[in-house]
């Protein structure tokens, strides 16, 4: 696909009154449309002076640590270019200042992207930064991102998906799941016990209804006591029951480690040993570790990881002509790192 390359091609973009998101499209991308204004004046006057072929590298480092996340957007953005792209790979840890891409080419193929490639990778750097922590957390025990509800819909599978490469189990959002070539995960929500008006019934229908393979988890804090209503289902559902989930609202002091000792020994105590202590609601790592060292066994994270802030990213022009340069304050030349690698 052609992208923007001059002012003038602002004048072609056309809204649709009838849009239905304001997020971009891919053609939008591709198209170079999210671009800074000032990157298609560079280009006009480059053009001008006869400097648009220039061939030029560019790397693109973090201004602090994290979890690299992003990199197959920017590879997808440049992959129809005449460029040479050199990229660590996602998933991998990285530090300040620290070479995460290299690109070379000649300016005019890739520099209306900046913009794109380092919001792709800032924002999803950021979530999977976050995730790693809350593994870090978890030590032995798993955890879903439940976070696509505290975002724009346009992202919500861009954040999940970065939560993976951080360390969650799995993800609810159905786009993300189908995205990461995984199953979708999540229990019941507390709108089908209201509108039922009684968990234990809604816990024998479900058990009724799903595979066999599916893991039988029921959500415990709708209308009765958490440690009450869970050996309700318990004795219900028998070894069929895999799991509780624990979602007590803050209204009520949210999940604390006193109840979630006083459920694992009451479930221990009636024969249950085998129904697993799941917890979710407004869950850091901090209090994961409390609640982990109680006894939960899993627990679902959403605003820490969709709200983790963006990690800066910037590009800077290295080499003109395979001469070294920089502006003030920065190092002329390539800053080597041994864990790039050939990606275009």
């Amino acid at each position: 696909m052609e992208h923007m390359k001059s002012l003038e091609d602002i004048k072609n973009i056309k809204i649709d009154p009838n849009r239905f998101i304001h997020s971009s499209t891919h053609e939008e991308i591709l198209k170079g449309s999210t671009t800074d204004v000032y990157f298609l004046r560079t280009m006009d006057i480059l053009r001008e002076m006869n400097l648009e072929s220039q061939i030029v590298t560019a790397e693109i480092f973090a201004r602090k640590s994290g979890v690299f996340a992003g990199v197959q957007e920017v590879i997808n953005m440049l992959k129809d270019k005449r460029v040479e792209v050199w990229a660590v790979d996602e998933g991998e840890s990285f530090n300040a200042k620290e070479t995460l891409i290299r690109i070379k080419g000649s300016y005019s193929e890739f520099g209306v992207f900046e913009t794109a490639m380092l919001g792709s990778l800032a924002s999803a750097s950021g979530w999977a930064t976050a995730s790693k922590e809350v593994k870090e957390a978890c030590g032995d025990k798993t955890f879903l991102c439940f976070g696509a509800r505290h975002v724009h819909p346009a992202v919500a599978p861009v954040m999940e998906r970065a939560a993976v490469i951080g360390g969650a189990t799995g993800v609810s959002c159905v786009l993300a799941s189908k995205l990461l070539g995984i199953e979708a995960s999540g229990t019941l929500p507390h709108a089908a016990m209201l509108i039922a008006g009684d968990t234990l019934e809604v816990a024998k229908v479900y058990d009724q209804v799903m595979p066999e393979s599916h893991k039988r988890t029921v959500l415990v804090d709708t209308f009765k006591d958490e440690v009450e209503e869970s050996l309700r289902i318990a004795e219900s559902l028998g070894e069929r029951l895999y799991g509780v989930r624990l979602d007590t609202p803050s209204e009520r002091g949210g999940v604390t480690p006193q109840l979630v000792n006083e459920l694992r020994h009451k479930l221990d105590h009636k024969g249950y040993n085998h129904v697993k202590i799941f917890v979710s609601g407004g869950l850091t790592p901090e209090k994961i570790r409390i609640l982990k060292d109680a006894g939960a066994d899993s627990f679902g994270v959403g605003s820490y990881i969709s709200g983790a802030s963006a990690i800066d990213m910037t590009m800077d022009i290295k080499e003109v002509n395979n001469k070294a340069v920089a502006k003030r304050g920065r190092i002329p030349g390539l800053v080597e790192n041994e864990k790039l690698r050939r990606v275009l």
